[in-house]
């Protein structure tokens, strides 16, 4: 059994490497970290990323010539580290809010169809409407919960349903600071300097879409699994975060499928230890795993009876099941061109009237592309998707067909626009935004990179979450770092329980590779 489980973790920890190494290359070598012109957007970065790198450069420089300064940052940012994080997300909320408030563009593609069938039911009669929800009924459940918020709060603008989402994903982060306060309470500075990394460059805000919204479903996920398996809470507690942790997964179910594969990686791992452990397995062990395995059952099956039961019998709008798109289409889109959406394919899934035909297209598809590659040029073809699917840090920013739908150069009359320009397709310091961004990006995959070492269960299951994402991506539709928004309490939480040991091998190389000194020698 002890043989089994050291077989399984190796296999973990070779996959990890074998698909996180690549991504942290890609990370590094990213487009979006040149300078000046950069022939791939057709744009440049101005003086604002300059003054960015000069300020780097200057307090890197300070560190290591003034020590009164580097004690004063010491006593800020690591002393008084709670405090001094706690002020900067408090900061960037109320960035985020004003943000909002100052620019909130009606999106095209998916999120916009959303919208637009949610606000109005006379939308919803519109032959192209109904064709869309035909073919993805994926998409119907997030669109009824948005009407069902038009109908409860009377607002229906997308301004709204951004401050919903500077919600969702706030709770997301809270709900990833619970998890470390209780699992490590001396990583809860790390995990909100690096929360704010990520918030003061994650313009998906914006975007009212499965993206951000399942993201604090991911993270409850999470917390509650960790209670499960890091405290010593009474027994009721652990069936508690059970319950929860069952209603939340059925609800990321609904969401967003994918995001889902963590509790895969959960199943797995446990089967590891159980590996290891069985030996001494107790009565009282067992009955506690049938309970546990009952209760998620029950809570997870009524979630989902009560919420298919609701998507199944809405009337909002009629929409025709047998044109589903089956699932099998995003693995044939998957391995053409750069591995992401394919419009050719997708009008064929319009066209063709049954799922059979569909289906049958899509198999037509894969096969052939396939035969074309070949395993090398299959294997080049995961090596280039790897990096479309992980590289880019701004998680893949307007890179969706229609991303807003007005115009895309702003001028630089009012604070609006000058806003506009950051995060718009021709503004001025759009190339500045993906510079930092992409910056923020490498910080956190390095410190991640770097906390190699003897590893806890957590850790381990953090791991095994990533790659399930990244294979998920690899074998489906994928092609651009948007999909990864979905796994980042797994990344932010995986960075912090890294950082310690970052900062550790950090210290070991670079005492390895000072200079020994010379013992004196008398004459």
């Amino acid at each position: 059994m002890k043989f089994l489980n050291r077989i399984g973790n190796r296999i973990i920890t070779s996959f990890w490497y074998l698909l996180f190494g690549p991504m942290v290359f890609f990370a590094w070598t990213s487009s979006n970290i040149i300078l000046g012109d950069n022939a791939k957007f057709g744009t440049s970065t101005t003086m604002v990323t300059t003054m960015f790198i000069i300020l780097l450069i200057a307090l890197v420089v300070s560190l290591f010539t003034y020590p009164k300064f580097r004690q004063l940052l010491a006593k800020i940012f690591i002393q008084q580290q709670l405090l001094t994080a706690g002020c900067l997300l408090v900061l960037v909320v109320i960035g985020q809010i004003w943000f909002v408030t100052l620019v909130h563009p009606v999106s095209g593609f998916d999120a916009g169809m959303l919208h637009y069938a949610a606000v109005d039911p006379k939308h919803v009669l519109e032959p192209g409407v109904t064709a869309y929800y035909s073919l993805n009924q994926n998409n119907l459940p997030i669109m009824l919960f948005m009407r069902w918020l038009v109908d409860q709060s009377g607002q229906s603008s997308w301004q709204f349903f951004d401050y919903l989402t500077i919600i969702f994903v706030d709770l997301s982060a809270i709900f990833n600071l619970i998890s470390v306060y209780l699992t490590k309470k001396s990583a809860l500075g790390t995990a909100m300097y690096l929360h704010v990394l990520w918030l003061v460059v994650f313009p998906s805000i914006l975007m009212p879409y499965t993206d951000a919204w399942v993201l604090p479903l991911v993270s409850l996920i999470w917390l509650c699994y960790l209670i499960m398996i890091k405290t010593t809470w009474p027994a009721w507690t652990h069936l508690l975060a059970l319950v929860v942790m069952a209603i939340s997964v059925t609800l990321t179910y609904f969401i967003k499928p994918s995001a889902i594969i963590p509790v895969i990686a959960m199943v797995i791992v446990a089967l590891l230890d159980w590996l290891l452990k069985a030996h001494r397995w107790t009565k009282k062990g067992l009955l506690t795993v049938l309970v546990s395995l009952l209760g998620f059952g029950i809570a997870a099956g009524g979630t989902y009876w009560a919420i298919n039961r609701a998507v199944q019998n809405q009337t909002y709008i009629a929409i025709d099941h047998s044109r589903n798109i089956p699932a099998i289409h995003f693995a044939a889109m998957g391995v053409y061109d750069e591995g992401g959406y394919s419009e050719e394919q997708a009008i064929q899934m319009a066209v063709l009237p049954t799922k059979q035909q569909k289906t049958d297209y899509s198999v037509k598809m894969l096969k052939d592309r396939l035969h074309q590659l070949g395993v090398w040029g299959y294997f080049k073809f995961l090596v280039m998707k790897q990096r479309n699917n992980t590289a880019d840090g701004t998680f893949g920013w307007l890179k969706e067909g229609h991303f807003f739908r007005e115009n895309q150069k702003p001028s630089q009359k009012g604070l609006s626009n000058r806003l506009k320009n950051y995060i718009y397709l021709y503004g001025e310091h759009i190339a500045d935004f993906r510079f930092i961004a992409q910056f923020n990006w490498i910080v956190l995959l390095t410190i991640i990179a770097l906390g190699w070492g003897p590893q806890e269960r957590k850790i381990q299951v953090l791991r095994l979450s990533l790659i399930g994402g990244f294979l998920f991506l690899l074998l489906f539709e994928g092609g651009r770092s948007r999909y990864l928004i979905q796994y980042l309490p797994c990344l932010l939480l995986l960075a912090t329980f890294s950082f310690e040991r970052c900062v550790n091998n950090i210290r070991h190389l670079t005492t390895y590779f000072q200079p020994q000194k010379q013992p004196a020698t008398s004459e």
